[in-house]
C-alpha cells in the first residue's frame, strides 16, 4: 500500500497517480511550450538559424545580457547573504517591515518598476542628479540595466539563505568559539560551508530571473543596439517584424544556453551539498 521511499519515511498512497499528474502538468506548463519553440526554429535553414543567431547585434544582446545579469547575480548573492544574516541573527527594529519590503520586487509590475527606475535615476530624479555630478549616468546606459536586474532579482538571493540561517545550530559555532577559533574560523570553516549550496541556489534564480526579464529593462535601457539592446527585446523586435522563425531561433539560441549554464550551476550546488554532508 505505502512504495518505500529512498529517504526517510514513506511516500503517501497513490504515487502512480500524483507522478502522472505531476508529468502532464510540467509538459503542457514546459515541455511542450519549448518543443514549440524548437519545432518553429527549424523551420528555418542551417544557414538562416547562424545568420540570424550569430548576427553582430544578436551576439552583443547576448553578451549585454548574460554578462550584465552574471553581475547582478553576484551582486545580490553577496548583499542577499548580508540582509538575510542581518534579519536572522540580530534583533532589528520593524523587522517585519524589512522582510515585507524585501518581497516588493516580486509583486511590483516589471514595466512600474522599470519607469520608477528611470524617475529615480534619470538627469532630474532624486539620486540620478547627484550621480550626474560626479560623471556616473545611470539611465540609457549598461548600468541603469544592472540596477534594474539587481532590483527585479534581489528577493530570490534573500529568500534562499534566511531558512538556512535559521536552522543552523548555534550551539556548533559556540563550541567552536570555546575551543579558540576565532570569528574568521568560525565563518570560513562551519557557517561558510554550511550556507554555500543556498548562495549558489540564490545565484542561479537570481541569474535566470535577470536573463529573461524584459518589462523593467527597456525602460531604463533606451534600447540602443550594439550597447545597451538585450537578448529578450531582440526577441520581441523580431516578433514585431512578424519575423517569427528569426524570433524563435534567438530564443531557441537563449533558452539552450541559459539550460546549459543552469545544469553546470545545479551541479555545483550537487557538490557543495555531499561536501557539506561529509
Amino acid at each position: 500500500m505505502f512504495a518505500k521511499s529512498n529517504s526517510k519515511g514513506f511516500r503517501l498512497p497513490g504515487y502512480r497517480l500524483s507522478m502522472g499528474i505531476t508529468w502532464v502538468y510540467i509538459s503542457f506548463i514546459v515541455l511542450l511550450p519549448s518543443a514549440g519553440l524548437y519545432l518553429k526554429a527549424s523551420e528555418a535553414t542551417f544557414d538562416e538559424f547562424v545568420r540570424t543567431v550569430f548576427s553582430l547585434r544578436a551576439l552583443k544582446a547576448y553578451q549585454v545580457s548574460f554578462l550584465l545579469s552574471f553581475f547582478s547575480a553576484m551582486a545580490n548573492t553577496l548583499m542577499g547573504f548580508i540582509v538575510a544574516w542581518v534579519l536572522v541573527r540580530y534583533r532589528v527594529p520593524f523587522k517585519g517591515f524589512f522582510d515585507a519590503l524585501i518581497d516588493i520586487p516580486f509583486a511590483l509590475p516589471t514595466s512600474v518598476a522599470g519607469i520608477s527606475l528611470t524617475w529615480l535615476y534619470g538627469s532630474n530624479g532624486w539620486i540620478g542628479r547627484y550621480l550626474e555630478l560626479f560623471g556616473f549616468r545611470v539611465v540609457y546606459t549598461q548600468l541603469g540595466i544592472l540596477v534594474a536586474l539587481i532590483f527585479v532579482s534581489f528577493p530570490f538571493a534573500v529568500r534562499t539563505v534566511i531558512p538556512v540561517l535559521k536552522d543552523m545550530d548555534l550551539e556548533v559555532e559556540e563550541c567552536a568559539r570555546c575551543l579558540g577559533a576565532s570569528r574568521w574560523q568560525i565563518f570560513s570553516r562551519i557557517i561558510f560551508p554550511t550556507v554555500l549550496p543556498a548562495l549558489l541556489t540564490g545565484f542561479t534564480l537570481a541569474f535566470a530571473r535577470s536573463l529573461g526579464e524584459y518589462g523593467s529593462v527597456i525602460f531604463i535601457s533606451g534600447n540602443r543596439p550594439f550597447e545597451t539592446e538585450i537578448a529578450p527585446l531582440l526577441v520581441a523586435i523580431k516578433l514585431e517584424e512578424y519575423d517569427y522563425v528569426a524570433s524563435a531561433g534567438i530564443a531557441v539560441f537563449l533558452m539552450t544556453v541559459s539550460l546549459v549554464i543552469l545544469v553546470l550551476l545545479n551541479i555545483l550546488q550537487l557538490f557543495s551539498r555531499a561536501r557539506v554532508k561529509i
